[in-house]
């Protein structure tokens, strides 16, 4: 198993049956443990979501940090579910994404949503902010990757002028997934 998912896995297990987060150690490869990255996780129960929570910048001191916190936020924290259970757990499958510092796309002629991820934020007020991932089933065009994203933030783009950012990750995924 990739280590980027056993330590996702690790930590929502560790989390889930003794309320404590994990610390990184052992025999971790040096780039888990020095290089910074935003960092997504995504936890699913078969075809069903249970979680996904992230970072577009990295906000810990490496990606380690990044992966057991946001790991541990979308077991817990993602107001769309109920937190995850003990029970649940060996019905899990964890998909990790390290994404690319993100840059501003000058246009929508840059962008591919099966390359790229976006976000987009409104001009007027940095909060009403949405980001999409890159590659997600159902958003074949870039058009969809647009809407989608701006109902997530709550913009209206005939109405309001935003911010365009677009991304890349590259995505770990737990073999359950395949």
């Amino acid at each position: 198993m990739n280590p980027y998912v056993s330590l996702a896995r690790n930590a929502v297990e560790q989390f889930v049956k003794t309320g404590t987060a994990m610390t990184p150690g052992g025999d971790w490869d040096e780039k888990i443990l020095k290089e910074k990255s935003g960092v997504f996780v995504t936890i699913e129960n078969g075809e069903k979501l249970r979680g996904c929570i992230g970072t577009y910048l990295p906000t810990k001191q490496n990606i380690a940090q990044e992966i057991i916190y946001n790991a541990i936020a979308a077991a817990s924290e993602d107001s769309r579910f109920h937190p995850i259970t003990e029970e649940e757990l060996s019905g899990l499958s964890y998909t990790v994404y390290v994404l690319s510092e993100p840059e501003p796309a000058k246009s929508v002629d840059e962008l591919n949503p099966k390359k790229y991820g976006i976000i987009l934020c409104s001009a007027a007020n940095p909060k009403k902010c949405g980001l999409l991932l890159p590659d997600l089933e159902g958003i074949d065009s870039v058009e969809r990757q647009l809407f989608a994203c701006s109902q997530k933030a709550g913009l209206d783009l005939a109405q309001e002028n935003c911010h365009l950012f677009k991304f890349k990750v590259k995505k770990y995924c737990d073999p359950k997934n395949n």
